[in-house]
């Protein structure tokens, strides 16, 4: 029976130009090739894609191989969740109905193996970036959601990646070291008993051990190719080659 529990985030489709994009897409599906055989669930921990925005009858095009794969991965049994990151929390049902993917908009802690494990993207955990923190309000409002659907699709395409961009730009000047909010909230939850912390957005792999739990951040897929397997006891944090 398989155990294995597979977790990875920041993606960020639609980042780059074609050929890196197509690159990419590769190594995404021979992963989650290895996932289908291999694993009972998968977490993706937020911003699979660098923009997306699904109107009631249009889907944003270029991603029909990777949505293919993770439909079949979940016609095939395997669970497969999906936290919400900064770039791509502008969805509305399709992953749901369409893909059986289950959607949370808001951080999870899960038990698996009899271990408490709490998922996260990982944004809004800066510290002093209040700015950050009204724009996710902003962003996330129904009513900003409907203005924007009354945009033109491609239109709408073209201001989404600028939004990203510049969300991009923000993020890259924040410290997510020692002294900074991502590892002193994962500190406060493994003191509060929790034995697993995972995260992304900050784009650079970390496994740290702390007296009573581990704080993982996934990292990325744009230049390091990291994810985490849970086997039922314990944690391994892997470079997909």
């Amino acid at each position: 029976m398989k155990k294995n529990i597979y977790f990875f985030s920041d993606v960020h489709f639609g980042l780059h130009e074609d050929k890196t994009e197509k690159i990419k897409e590769a190594h995404l599906l021979d992963f989650l090739n290895h996932v289908k055989k291999n694993g009972s669930e998968l977490f993706i921990l937020g911003d699979l894609f660098d923009f997306w925005f699904e109107y009631e009858h249009v889907i944003p095009r270029g991603y029909e191989k990777v949505l293919s794969k993770l439909n079949e991965l979940v016609e095939g049994g395997i669970k497969v969740h999906y936290i919400l990151g900064n770039h791509d929390f502008w969805m509305r049902d399709y992953f749901q109905k369409d893909l059986g993917i289950k959607v949370y908009r808001e951080p999870i802690e899960i038990n698996r193996g009899g271990k408490k494990i709490f998922l996260h993207h990982g944004d809004g955990l800066a510290l002093n970036d209040l700015g950050y923190k009204l724009l996710k309000i902003v962003f996330r409002s129904k009513f900003t959601i409907w203005l924007f659907s009354l945009l033109h699709p491609d239109f709408a395409a073209r201001l989404g990646k600028y939004f990203s961009r510049s969300s991009r730009n923000h993020t890259s000047t924040k410290n997510y070291g020692e002294a900074d909010g991502m590892l002193q909230f994962a500190k406060k939850k493994i003191s509060s008993g929790v034995d697993f912390v995972l995260m992304g957005h900050r784009h650079n792999s970390l496994n740290h051990k702390f007296l009573n739990g581990t704080y993982i951040n996934l990292g990325d897929w744009i230049t390091e190719r990291t994810f985490a397997v849970f086997n039922g006891k314990n944690f391994q944090l892997k470079k997909w080659k």
